[in-house]
């Protein structure tokens, strides 16, 4: 991300106890996505959703777990 601004999108939906949160890269379409209590405050929970993008972003993705085959669509985060 090299310290640029990027526009990002959250869609944030309760689903009982759990709230899932998506981050969307506008410019690049990459979306990550975590869920947290749907307790947790909004703000926490959209700071740690943006890190996991900007780690996706950056290709700092490696778990260390199985990937998929070259050429599939998507990624792995």
């Amino acid at each position: 991300m090299s310290g640029e601004e990027r526009d990002v999108i959250f869609e944030i939906t309760r689903i009982g106890g759990v709230q899932r949160v998506a981050a969307i890269d506008v410019a690049s379409g990459v979306e990550v996505v975590v869920q947290t209590p749907a307790n947790a405050a909004l703000a926490d929970v959209r700071a740690l959703a943006l890190r996991k993008l900007k780690r996706a972003l950056a290709g700092d993705d490696d778990d260390g777990g199985p990937r998929g085959g070259e050429g599939r669509p998507g990624k792995s985060v």
